[in-house]
């Protein structure tokens, strides 16, 4: 695997990744930037959210369950002091359908946070992740 990042002036850069996608981050105008993307910090909860989402409905489809929105909250608190990593990581999975079984989304809640989600595996190694979930 690997990505480019390419360096665009003041504090914007666009990186490529191995499946040819562009993302460009910036930064705000009080630390050089022209506020014309996200923040590096920003994209790992992003990373984070489409990891574990498409683990869970995947999971999900498996199980035959008929998922008709899902989306996740995503809430984080930084150290105080550089490097800034995340050290405390919520994520709420929030689920609409017809007839949904509850253990079967907790199931797939459980095997995405303790098996198969990369990023969050990661995330551990610096951040304590927790995560609930709700049927609406």
């Amino acid at each position: 695997m690997e990505t480019r990042v390419v360096w665009n002036g003041k504090m914007k850069f666009t990186g490529t990744t191995t499946s040819n996608f562009n993302i460009v981050m910036d930064s705000t105008p009080d630390h050089g930037g022209e506020n014309e993307g996200p923040r590096p910090m920003e994209l790992i909860l992003v990373a984070l959210g489409g990891c574990t989402g498409m683990d869970v409905i995947s999971i999900l489809n498996k199980m035959k369950e008929k998922v008709e929105h899902f989306e996740m909250k995503i809430t984080a608190e930084r150290a105080q002091e550089h490097p800034k990593v995340y050290t405390k990581i919520h994520i709420e999975y929030i689920f609409n359908g017809e007839n949904l079984n509850e253990a079967n989304i907790k199931k797939a809640i459980d095997l995405s946070q303790t098996k198969y989600c990369s990023v969050s595996a990661m995330l551990k190694n610096t951040a304590e992740v927790t995560y609930s979930y709700k049927i609406i």
